[in-house]
């Protein structure tokens, strides 16, 4: 019976890695496919802004996003869950954010409508991925994320009433979203059966 009982076990144990291959390839497909999206974002946000955002070598100062920090060298170092992890709660921040950002360049740039659109289909996207990146950690046996510290709301990252700073908030966030997509990309990346080591 015991004999039995262990060919059950191994087909499912079987059966279980290429439903996990099959989530991470379709996760990191997503991934790959939203690097590109956020790419095209960031131009399409500088392009509206005007000048100086556009001029070469132009960099703004580096404003604190309420919730959110970019990735940081030490990223690369983590093991591959944890780096998930991260990349799972920045995707999960990043939403509410892009809805801010959205709200302000419906203000200063009513006649950006494809800007508009992109801003909105980058807060669904992220939410796609963060939930897609999640269902990976679940199917590798990881909680999405630990106990997180309560993030202020999203309006209070700072809407400001000047037009600069809020370009620049704008900025910066579309440039998050950029990086962090890229870098779950990576992550994933890492994971993908045959895929670098």
């Amino acid at each position: 019976m015991s004999q039995r009982e262990g060919s059950l076990e191994d087909p499912q144990a079987i059966s279980l890695l290429p439903h996990l291959d099959a989530k991470i390839r379709q996760t990191h497909s997503l991934a790959r496919l939203l690097t590109k999206y956020a790419e095209q974002l960031f131009q399409e946000y500088v392009q509206h802004q005007g000048d100086p955002f556009g001029l070469p070598g132009f960099s703004p100062p580096r404003l604190p996003v309420a919730g959110l920090s970019a990735p940081t060298p030490s990223h690369a170092g983590l093991p591959a869950p944890e780096r998930l992890q991260l990349d799972a709660a920045a995707l999960d921040a990043l939403p509410p954010l892009l809805d801010v950002v959205r709200r302000r360049q419906a203000e200063l740039n009513p006649r950006a409508p494809r800007l508009l659109r992109r801003l909105e289909d980058a807060a669904r996207q992220s939410r796609a991925l963060g939930v897609a990146v999640e269902a990976v950690l679940a199917a590798l046996g990881v909680p999405a994320r630990g106990p997180q510290p309560e993030q202020p709301p999203a309006a209070a990252a700072a809407v400001s009433t000047d037009v600069f700073p809020a370009k620049v908030l704008g900025f910066r966030v579309c440039g998050l979203y950029r990086e962090w997509v890229s870098r779950t990309e990576g992550d994933l990346g890492q994971l993908v059966p045959g895929g670098p080591a």
